[in-house]
């Protein structure tokens, strides 16, 4: 089949898809795509929903009754969150590592916020207070 050069090369206003005769022909290229699997997550529970974290290092899994964590760096589950087992869907947010979840059964959303907890091994050094008292550590790196 042979195309005419002005029809290739007319301008996007000059395009008419008017019957009978188009007087301009789009050409679509094919590209080749590979894909590979990267990692394979088993679980006990069907995946009911998926969603990436916002800066794209876990993945959160929704399951019947638990938020499945997994990290993309360490290749494997880190955490799992228990939730009501009517949540059937999982979003996202992009303010950080908060989450909505929903039930359409029972018509409620509940937004989850997830935070690290680091553990730091404080074994024979000195401390005040309670043993095993949470800690917050704020730091003040632009502090002069």
């Amino acid at each position: 089949m042979m195309y005419h050069e002005n029809l290739l090369t007319a301008p996007r206003s000059k395009c008419s898809a008017t019957p009978p005769f188009p007087t301009c022909i789009l050409l679509i290229l094919k590209q080749n795509i590979s894909a590979t699997v990267e990692d394979e997550l088993e679980l006990k529970a069907p995946p009911l929903d998926v969603t990436p974290s916002a800066d794209g290092q876990r993945i959160f899994v929704l399951t019947p009754g638990e938020i499945h964590i997994y990290s993309i760096p360490e290749g494997k589950v880190i955490e799992r969150i228990s939730v009501d087992k009517e949540f059937d869907r999982i979003v996202s947010l992009p303010m950080g590592d908060a989450l909505t979840i929903s039930s359409s059964r029972k018509k409620t959303v509940q937004i989850v916020s997830i935070e690290n907890i680091y553990k730091i091994d404080v074994s024979g050094l000195p401390f005040k207070g309670p043993r095993d008292a949470p800690v917050t550590i704020a730091v003040f790196d632009d502090y002069q």
